[in-house]
């Protein structure tokens, strides 16, 4: 008799499962998770689907046995379906996708106790303050966990404790509290507009058909689409099943969190780096068994087990944080689209301005457009005025326009909040001496070293590196001879407090402190506290800022002259975005755009708020330049600790592509971040027709080209996104 085998995946860089034997009295399926032998270690892997036609081992005399099966739901078939797809279409080793979906380390621990307390009715000796408003709080006779009890008599702790020594309150063991509250889908049902509802019920219709479609909830900042589609949230929770709700910066978002509290009584299930270790693992568990219905997360939420996921939504689908760049690179957009086909749901893409993959797919049918081309309530979208910086330049030293500078000046008088875009985060972009012409450089990377004013340091904002300001220029000993050039946000705040003294003015920026601090920031600005925000890129993800009444975009040029491929639409997405998060409340809001490039396509598209002119100049671009998505594209990284062997295996690496009708090969060329960490970067990119199978192609050229040697390291990037 044979002996049972298993495959088992183990999430290391493996591209293929190993081959292990059942125990006697072990039953084991694809999904299960195992732990297994691998060497003098025990690993943890998943059972993976053994193909039709794949033969079992025959010699079975030298297998390892399984070591045990653990305590955890089965991998659902849609997500093993994901992992090997992502692994044929990114090249990535099948055991590193796997390792973002086996969360087995984040095994719950058995959830804390709570202890709750209930009024006896006894009245204690002293009577403070303090004391009497707890027992008013607790005579309805209803038991509350102690922290509870304290907050909401506005007493601390310890008049809890007092009281319970006492007598007057008594102490009971509550049930753990669940991984997260089950959203009430008719708590707070709102009243939409006729674009909305239609919008709303097609969704709806779509989760109800339990089949896989893709849909652009396509609408003007400011015009409802959350509202929308909570709607079809609400749906997927009514038939018991569950959604997901994909957003670029769910760590920062703490106003999303508010609005499905407000919605649905209570908040979702957060997935993000900021969550603790114990959380995530009760999360995980209850995804995993369908109680958890509803997770708000970052990208990496997408590898989640979900038992019955119904809906899944990506909003703010344009946003480059959407695109992983490290490890294993995916665009979780594109993923996220492929699960719901496996999972035979439909996903809804979210965005005022669509990236161009997602617009072409709309206008050929592939995706349904759902249309919100207006505000709700009737507010209007911000319109765009120029500022042409070759006629109307700042004073020397300053950054704001003089026109611009006298509308931020009427906007505060007015009682209005006024926002300054710029995306360069902190003081200077560059600081160099000023007697020799030294430029401060990071010793790791081909880039220059940004002044950080506030933390009074130097950083590369591409591999950490930090160091002071030095007194003395390196080169030639100057002394106080190092002198910032160009604007960064502190900068420019720095100018907001010499030309409006009194204005209580805020810098927003990631850089700068915590989590909790950039929430408690974004709430000060959107109650009114703040007068003049100074923001980088943070501040165009999804903010409702009520009092907002001026935007003015300080150097609106930056990225459009660096040759990538994507800098128009980066440029025309980001600064639209940026202006719509003025004119949301009842004051009409106004935007300015510093150009020193009126006459850009961008540009012109923009101040006459011309959509639909941009994305048909970009689209018949890309088209007529075989670009995304009219054509495939790849980026082969060749990197190496010395800069000669880093070249050389490039150049044997592009010696060695096959010849394929249609195929360009370019390069090997430096890239444009020569260096980066310590390591030097030649880059090779691939062009192909749109329905040529690229990644066979790159398996194919993988597999005949010469291996890399030493500390030499070749990386792949399917559908780039960045070309540094």
């Amino acid at each position: 008799m044979t002996a049972a085998t298993v495959d088992v995946l183990l999430p290391l860089g493996l591209d293929v499962p190993y081959s292990y034997l059942v125990p006697d009295g072990l039953e084991l399926a694809p999904g299960d998770l195992v732990a297994v032998p691998l060497g003098s270690r025990l690993v943890v892997g998943c059972v993976w689907p053994r193909a039709a036609d794949a033969p079992a081992p025959v010699d079975t005399s030298k297998l390892k046995a399984v070591r045990k099966k653990l305590d955890h739901r089965p991998l659902p078939p849609d997500l093993l379906q994901l992992i090997d797809w992502m692994a044929d279409y990114t090249l990535a080793p099948r055991g590193m996708v796997l390792r973002m979906a086996l969360r087995h380390e984040e095994n719950p621990s058995p959830a804390r106790e709570r202890v709750g307390v209930r009024a006896t009715g006894h009245v204690p000796e002293r009577l403070t303050a303090a004391r009497k408003r707890l027992i008013e709080a607790m005579s309805d006779g209803f038991v509350r966990a102690k922290t509870d009890a304290a907050r909401e008599a506005g007493v601390s702790p310890s008049v809890v404790d007092g009281l319970v020594d006492e007598g007057a309150l008594e102490t009971l063991v509550l049930p753990p509290a669940p991984a997260a509250e089950t959203p009430d889908p008719d708590h707070a049902a709102p009243t939409l507009s006729e674009p909305q509802a239609e919008a709303a019920n097609a969704i709806i219709a779509a989760v109800q058909a339990k089949t896989f479609s893709v849909h652009l909830l396509d609408g003007v900042t400011g015009s409802g689409k959350t509202e929308v589609y909570f709607e079809a949230v609400a749906e997927a929770v009514r038939e018991g099943r569950q959604a997901l709700i994909l957003l670029p910066e769910i760590a920062l978002t703490q106003a999303f969190i508010d609005r499905f509290t407000r919605r649905f009584g209570v908040a979702p299930a957060e997935w993000h780096s900021g969550v603790s270790t114990r959380r995530r693992g009760r999360i995980l568990r209850g995804v995993a068994d369908g109680d958890v219905q509803v997770v708000a997360g970052a990208r990496s939420a997408l590898f989640l087990p979900f038992r019955d996921l119904a809906l899944t939504i990506v909003d703010e689908e344009h946003d480059p944080a959407y695109k992983q760049e490290d490890g294993v690179t995916y665009h979780a957009r594109d993923m996220a689209v492929v699960r719901s086909r496996f999972c035979r749901s439909p996903i809804v893409l979210t965005s005022a301005t669509p990236s161009i993959e997602t617009e072409v797919n709309a206008r050929r049918g592939r995706y349904n457009r759902l249309s919100l081309p207006l505000r709700f309530g009737g507010a209007k979208v911000p319109g765009l005025s120029p500022i042409d910086l070759r006629k109307d330049m700042p004073p020397r030293g300053r950054w704001i326009a003089p026109r611009l500078q006298s509308e931020i000046a009427q906007t505060l008088e007015d009682g209005g909040q006024a926002l300054l875009f710029l995306n360069r985060r902190g003081y200077a972009p560059l600081t160099l001496c000023r007697s020799c012409g030294h430029r401060m450089r990071c010793p790791s990377c081909s880039a220059w070293l940004v002044e950080h004013r506030f933390r009074r340091r130097l950083s590369c904002h591409h591999c950490g590196y930090q160091a002071p300001v030095p007194e003395c220029c390196p080169a030639c000993g100057a002394k106080d001879a190092m002198i910032p050039c160009g604007p960064g946000v502190e900068r420019l705040q720095e100018e907001v407090q010499a030309l409006f003294p009194e204005a209580r003015s805020l810098v927003l920026s990631s850089d700068i402190g915590g989590i909790e601090r950039m929430r408690a920031e974004l709430e000060a600005v959107a109650n009114g506290e703040v007068d003049v925000v100074v923001g980088t890129q943070l501040v165009a993800k999804g903010h409702n800022f009520p009092g907002l009444a001026l935007v003015g975009v300080v150097d609106a040029d930056v990225g459009l002259g660096h040759g990538d491929p994507r800098a128009a639409e980066r440029t025309f997405q980001l600064v639209h975005q940026v202006a719509g998060r003025a004119g949301r409340g009842a004051t009409e809001g106004r935007g300015f755009i510093q150009t020193h490039m009126p006459d850009h396509p961008v540009m012109q598209a923009l101040v006459k708020g011309d959509r639909a002119a941009f994305y048909e100049t970009e689209i018949a671009a890309r088209e007529e330049a075989h670009l995304p998505p009219f054509g495939r594209m790849a980026s082969l990284i060749v990197s190496a600790n010395e800069g000669p062997a880093a070249e050389a295996h490039a150049r044997r690496l592009a010696a060695s592509a096959p010849r394929v009708e249609g195929v360009r090969v370019l390069g090997p060329a430096e890239a444009p971040l020569a260096v980066l960490r310590g390591r030097h970067r030649w880059r090779l990119l691939v062009r192909a027709p749109r329905a040529f199978d690229l990644s066979a192609y790159l398996r194919g050229w993988r597999a005949v080209a010469p291996r890399p040697t030493g500390n030499t390291k070749v990386s792949i990037d399917v559908d780039p996104m960045t070309f540094l």
